[in-house]
């Protein structure tokens, strides 16, 4: 696993598309339990390489019921986006993450994570590559239960997604509750 985290860090497949240019960011190692697998780096994890530490990542350790510490503990929790790179930014937001890292990297880091129970889908991008169905994240979410026991699909916790959460009152009400207990499973 480090020889390969070694050469993913070092990948610059994208490097010419990139504004910011290539600096993958992934967190893995062969014990961890729990998969996280997001959209892509904004410009605050690009510049720091420690993934999801920006306002989304407080909100996602607050949905999880995780500390900091225990959120970036590699021995059980691995984090991966579809794109490691940050992708730039687009009119309404960051631009979608890079269609070439899923395909070339991801399979490969998960052979290598035997013992993962659980794996968060975040946002549109993550849920599209791994359900391949034809639901809208609202539809993919509010049947969570049916991708169980592999896959737990969720909005992106971005700010932006204030009205969402909102509007789908139950996704704090049940799907937060459950998993929660959940994960806490997974980790004692």
């Amino acid at each position: 696993m480090d020889n390969l985290l070694q050469q993913i860090r070092k990948c610059t497949l994208c490097n010419d598309i990139l504004p910011l240019g290539a600096n993958p960011v992934i967190r893995a190692s062969t014990t961890s339990k729990l998969l996280v697998i997001g959209q892509a780096p904004g410009t605050k994890v690009h510049q720091s390489g420690i993934p999801w530490n920006d306002a989304s990542g407080v909100r996602l350790r607050q949905w999880l019921g995780l500390t900091e510490e225990q959120f970036y503990d590699e021995r059980n929790i691995a984090i991966m986006p579809m794109g490691f790179c940050y992708p730039g930014r687009g009119k309404s937001g960051d631009l979608p993450p890079s269609k070439i890292c899923a395909p070339q990297w991801h399979q490969t880091v998960i052979d290598n994570m035997p013992q993962i129970e659980l794996t968060l889908l975040i946002g549109n991008y993550a849920q599209q590559y791994y359900l391949q169905d034809k639901l809208t994240l609202t539809e993919r979410v509010r049947q969570w239960q049916r991708y169980l026991p592999r896959y737990l699909p969720l909005p992106h916790p971005s700010p932006r997604n204030n009205i969402w959460l909102k509007k789908n009152p139950w996704f704090e009400t049940e799907l937060l509750k459950s998993m929660r207990r959940q994960i806490n499973a997974i980790l004692t």
